[in-house]
Formats: structure tokens, sequence, C-alpha cells
């Protein structure tokens, strides 16, 4: 009876990595006992001892070769190894707790997990994207900080990492100067960086990056896996591949083991495919760290988007979902779906980026956001009025969004996270809008019901003349639009955001886009003993933005006043409270800026940036 009750302590832990919700945590065995339940007797022959010690000795050596690599968090001095390599048992219980054995899926998990990513009728051409797409960054000194982009498809995958990775680069650079720092909150918890970031980026390091790297991963890892798990998905590669290749670097072995692999099939993913589960977040750094070979092979961005889905857990995957019969990989382009990147972003695969949910009515509903986040999403679709997108993805805890156009991902970020303070217009049209938004059953459609838009004016102490009241009302349903205009014309007294002096709602700052689709540059070109080879560099560009305190530019530009030569000198010395912008440019960027800031107003140098 005991021995059985301990066997089922150790396959629980191999059974974690596919099961959809987290088990109920069973007290510890004693190693010796787990062992013994191994082996079918309580009784251990000296050979088996032996045998036993050699492998936890390795283990240790491994786990200390890692913990020197990564080092996440202080952690208390590991057990003395004690004669003969055996580790103590307090060490190896927690060891085992923390991380099952490496195992392969099931044919019915393989046949789920491919299906739900790929669907039953893929192409070859969007297999092969997803397949030639690895984790690496730029080798480019001025995009340094970025994950370079070769294969159409999997942006959605890098455009999330690279969102946290630039978290971890501006705002947590001490952390990652430091081997041995973490923050005991958990992953990226509170804000290390005391100054505002530089902007020069061929100043990292390549330690700096890769701990930036694997502490993103990690973090989105365990967001999937509602802070409790992280599931890493990684390849079998036989010990012959290893030794055949003795005598050279990690990366190279996983390149060349990979050579002629083809996933087309689930079959083709259940041989090669391994995964394991971590409940510890220091080891799952280590894990990841350790395995980080194989996500910046041509493999790299298909291994962890599974290791998303399988933290999470394929059952939750599907219940996120609104359609779930649909494969998260679109056809016929290989487009990461908004939900990949909603996963990886918050945790969740729902398919919206409104807030909450929306009742349909006769007991039906569609998904959202259900909480702020740490990096945000912005999306060129919600200018042309295909979305909504809410205030938990636009106004995330840092300043850094992954912004979606019709066919691409890409980043955009500030490096000062005062960018979206909000000024006292801002915060008054936050609080309007939201009690607008909490009455707007359209879906984004920005229109209410003339009693959801009583309730607004009572819950946002808006007095309107009588007049005024009606003209709104006339319709039977209110446009934001209409309203927003009204308000804007309102006296202060009345709840309005009338403003003689037209200064209310001035801001100006510099934001940054990042566009990882590496083009080659042969104005950059290295030269090497075999004639200049391009170099792939993404696209980093500056934009200075200017929102303006009039409601167009157009009504800014005309109030600006450009002082005579006779007054400049006058002028000398002093800041004038509204100066003339540089000269506005236009982008589909500009557009998705839009939906942030409103009425913003954008320049930059050199080409316009690209969201395609």
């Amino acid at each position: 009876m005991g021995d059985r009750g301990e066997d089922e302590d150790l396959q629980m832990a191999i059974r974690m990595s596919m099961q959809r919700g987290t088990p109920e945590p069973k007290r510890s065995k004693p190693l010796d006992a787990v062992a013994g339940a191994v082996s079918g007797s309580p009784e251990e022959s000296p050979e088996y001892k032996t045998r036993r010690r050699e492998l936890m000795a390795a283990a240790a050596e491994k786990r200390m070769a890692a913990a020197a690599r990564v080092s996440p968090s202080p952690s208390p001095s590991p057990s003395p190894v004690k004669k003969g390599g055996e580790l103590g048992r307090s060490e190896e219980d927690s060891r085992l707790k923390s991380v099952n054995l490496s195992k392969e899926l099931s044919a019915e998990e393989a046949n789920q997990l491919f299906g739900m990513v790929f669907g039953n009728e893929v192409s070859k051409g969007i297999l092969a994207q997803w397949s030639n797409q690895g984790i690496r960054f730029s080798s480019d000194p001025v995009t340094s900080m970025g994950l370079v982009q070769h294969e159409g498809g999997p942006c959605g995958v890098l455009a999330a990492i690279q969102a946290f990775v630039l978290k971890y680069i501006l705002f947590f650079s001490d952390e990652l100067k430091d081997v041995s720092c973490m923050s005991p909150e958990g992953l990226g918890a509170s804000f290390k960086s005391q100054s505002i970031p530089s902007y020069n980026f061929s100043s990292l390091t390549e330690g700096e990056k890769v701990r930036a790297l694997v502490r993103s991963m990690g973090e989105i890892l365990f967001s999937c896996g509602s802070n409790r798990r992280a599931v890493i998905a990684t390849l079998s590669i036989s010990e012959n591949d290893i030794q055949r290749f003795e005598g050279i670097s990690e990366v190279e072995v996983v390149t060349k083991s990979l050579q002629g692999l083809s996933i087309e099939s689930a079959l083709d993913l259940q041989k090669v495919l391994r995964v394991e589960t971590c409940t510890s977040q220091t080891t799952a750094l280590q894990r990841l760290e350790a395995n980080l070979p194989l996500f910046q092979s041509r493999m790299g961005a298909l291994l962890f988007l599974i290791s998303a889905l399988l933290s999470r857990g394929l059952d939750l995957v599907q219940s996120d979902r609104d359609d779930p019969s649909l494969p998260l990989v679109t056809a016929p382009f290989g487009h990461a779906s908004q939900e990949i990147v909603n996963l990886l972003l918050c945790g969740e695969a729902v398919p919206n980026v409104f807030d909450g949910r929306m009742d349909l009515g006769g007991g039906m509903f569609v998904k959202g956001i259900s909480r702020y986040v740490e990096v945000g999403f912005l999306t060129l679709l919600e200018s042309l009025n295909f979305c909504k997108v809410g205030q938990f993805l636009k106004s995330p805890k840092w300043p850094i969004w992954v912004v979606g156009s019709e066919s691409h991902y890409t980043v955009l970020f500030a490096l000062d996270p005062s960018v979206q303070n909000e000024n006292e217009l801002e915060g008054r049209e936050t609080q309007i809008r939201k009690a607008f938004d909490a009455q707007d059953q359209s879906g984004g459609g920005g229109f209410i019901s003339v009693e959801g838009f009583h309730q607004v004016l009572r819950e946002t102490n808006i007095k309107f003349p009588p007049e005024k009241l009606e003209h709104l009302c006339s319709a039977g349903f209110i446009v934001w639009s209409e309203f927003w205009q009204v308000i804007l014309d309102l006296d202060k007294s009345l709840g309005g955001l009338k403003d003689s002096s037209g200064l209310m709602g001035k801001k100006v700052f510099d934001l940054y886009h990042f566009n990882g689709i590496a083009k080659s540059d042969l104005n950059g070109s290295q030269v090497n003993s075999g004639g200049e080879t391009p170099l792939q560099r993404p696209r980093l560009t500056k934009l200075r933005v200017s929102v303006p305190p009039r409601w167009t530019p157009e009504e800014f530009m005309a109030d600006v006043k450009v002082p005579s030569a006779a007054s400049a000198s006058e002028s000398a010395g002093k800041d004038n409270e509204v100066s003339k912008p540089e000269p506005s440019k236009h982008a589909p960027l500009v557009d998705c800026i839009r939906t942030r800031w409103a009425r913003a107003v954008c320049s930059w140098s050199g080409d316009p940036p690209s969201i395609v």
C-alpha cells in the first residue's frame, strides 16, 4: 500500500506538464522512499545506490553550472555534498518538487497541440515559416537590444518577447548587471533603475541581453501558468549527435543536429518534442538558460509558443477562446492570431482587446482582457474602427506596447515612465470615457442609450443646460464624438472642459519604434575574407510626439504666435508656454499612437517608421 502511494507521488510530477489544472500538492516523501518506489522494492542493492549517487552528483554539477550563468535570485547555500557525491535530502526533495523529468507528449496530446496551433489543412509554407525562426538578438550595434525576424508569421511571438526584453533592459538594468540580483517579489516586480534609461543600446553586454531574454521568457511562461508553473518545451537531441559534434559550441551542435528536421504533422512533433514543468521561478530560469541554444535555433519561436500553450494548459487555452475550432496560426499567411499575442501579454488566450467581457444577451458573452498588464498593445485596426483597445492594454504598467497592423507586429516604447502620467485634461477625459464605455453595449461602436447617458452624467457630475441635453438625446442614442465636443465647450463649473488658456492638455515627449524584420544593408556591410556580407538590420526610429493643448493640430497651429525679430530678444532665455512644434509627419504608426494619445503630432528624422 505504501509503495503504491509513493509511486503516485512520482507519477504526479510527470503528469503535471499536460494537466489542465493544478493538482492538490501531496506531502513530500523522503528521497530514499521515492527511489525505493521506483525500484519496486524498499531495499536497494549496493550497485543501485552507487549508480544513484553518481547520477545525483552529475545533476548537482549541472545545476551549479546553470546557477553560475543565470543566478536569478539570492538563495541559501546549497546543502553540503556528502561523501561519494550524495546530496542532502532536503535539497533533492526541493528539486524534485520544483521540476519534473523531461517527458514526451502522448499521441493524443500531440494531435491536440498540432491541430490547435496549425489546424488540419496547414500549408507547408506556413510550417516552414514557424520552423525557421529563432529568438536571437540583432548583430547591429544600434539595434543590439532587438530580436531579429527573418520569417513572416512568428512576429507576434517575437514582438511580445521583445516588449518584455525592453522592460528589463530599460527599467531593470541594475538587475541585469548583477547576476545574483532578482526582486524578492518575483520577476520584474519593482522599478530598479533610478534614472531615465539611455538610448545608447550599443553598450549592452551579451550577458545583460541574455539575462533580459531569460527573465522575459520566464515571466511570460509563469504568467501563462497562473504564476504557479512554467512548462518548457525543448527538442530531443541524441547523445550520438553531441559526441559526433564534440569540440564545437552548443549553438553549433544544435544547428547541425536540426539539419533535415521537418515538422509537417503531429507525429513529427511528437517524435522530437520534450517538455518539463517547473514550479519554481529560480529553477525555470536556470532551465531556460540551459536550453537557450534551442530557443536561439530555427525552432525557437515555435518552441516558445508551445511552452506558453502548455504552461496555460491546452484545455484552458481552448476555453479562453470564443471560437476554439479555428487554428491559432491564421491562414493564408501564417500570422500569429490575437489570441497568441494576448496569451503572451496577459496569460490568457482571449481573442479580444477590450476590457473585461461583453454580454451579448441570451447567456452569450465574448471575452476580453481581465486585468492591467506589464506591457501593452495598440493596433492600427482601432484607428480604422474595427475594434476598441481597452485601458488594460492601452495603459500598461510600463510604457511599452506591441503594435499590430494588418500583417505584422512591432514594438513602441518610451524611456521615461512618466509619459503615461495623466495631466488634468487627460484624467478628466479618462474618467468620462470610462463611464461612457461602461454603458456602451455596441462592441466599441461609440454610442449609448439615453438611459445609459443619464447614468454617465450622474457618475461624472456633468450638468448640461436643458437645450443641449435635449439636442443630444433627440436621436434616441448618444454618439461619443458629439458628446465629447459638447463637453469641450462646457464650462468647468458645470463639469465640462472649456479651457480659455488652451494649455491644459499640452504634452511633449519622445517615443521609439522597433521593427524586427531584418533587411540587408550594404552600407553597413562587414568585410571578411570572403568579401562583403550585408548586415541584417532591423529598424529603430525615434519619434518626437507633441500632444497639442487645443483639440485639433490645426487649431493649435492657428493659435501659435510666432515672435517677430524685434521681440525675439525680449523672449530670449524665457520658455514660451506654447511653442511651435516641428512640422507634422504622417505614417500608419501615427494613427496607432493617436489611439493612445488623441490629437498627437509626430515627427522623426529619415524614413518613416514602418509597421509592416
